[in-house]
């Protein structure tokens, strides 16, 4: 047998063979990755962001519940983080059903997140606003409106669409969109009360605790 027809029975074999390995086996739903492209979004999808921000109420008007929690997460390779979130529920015949705001600190950064869920989602599950602050404490970032760096719209059906902060592009065309939902993490700052309660939750978990004052030295005896 000739080099080329050895080729080719060779070639023969191994075409089903990689087809079979690229086949998902049966009963086993088929894996999708989504790549979000949040530093230069689509005119559709800075539409669909505008409009979602729209939706949110600039009042809020929350109902009885609510829920405050603290706590420390620790991961391997990753600094401690400790938290405060805050839950506030809306009226059933709200749009929303709930707004939830946390702060979660670590040695490297200080990140606010507001989300608000959709009560009975229909084409929307969920909008989340972000900011994240490097070499700041809790007290600096809470005494300010820091603007939101990120944004995320989780979408029934269909694949999430977010904005982010980018180094190196240019985004001028979005600042529209980070201002709105700068102004929404703004109010809801205030609706929610976090200045109040977040900053001491964090001191009872030992983080953001004023320096303690030294005593006053000792006045040398005449």
């Amino acid at each position: 047998m000739n080099s080329r027809a050895h080729l080719l029975i060779v070639l023969a074999l191994a075409a089903p063979l990689a087809s079979a390995q690229q086949a998902p086996p049966p009963g086993q739903p088929q894996v999708r990755i989504n790549y979000l492209n949040v530093c230069t979004p689509s005119a559709d999808e800075q539409k669909e962001i505008a409009a979602a921000l729209a939706r949110i109420p600039q009042k809020p008007g929350f109902g009885p519940d609510f829920e405050i929690a603290r706590g420390r997460t620790t991961m391997p390779d990753a600094p401690v983080s400790t938290w405060v979130r805050v839950r506030h529920d809306f009226p059933d015949s709200a749009l929303f059903s709930n707004a939830q705001y946390s702060m979660s600190v670590d040695e490297q950064r200080v990140v606010e997140t507001l989300v608000l869920r959709f009560h009975e989602p229909k084409d929307l599950l969920t909008i989340s606003i972000e900011d994240g602050v490097s070499a700041a404490t809790p007290a600096q970032v809470l005494a300010t409106d820091t603007p939101a760096t990120r944004l995320r719209i989780e979408r029934v059906g269909k694949g999430s669409i977010g904005l982010a902060r980018c180094q190196g592009a240019d985004q001028s065309a979005y600042e529209p969109l980070f201002q709105s939902a700068s102004q929404v993490l703004a109010r809801y700052r205030e609706a929610l009360g976090v200045r109040r309660t977040v900053l001491s939750d964090l001191q009872r978990l030992g983080t953001g605790k004023p320096p303690a004052r030294k005593p006053p030295a000792a006045k040398p005896k005449p």
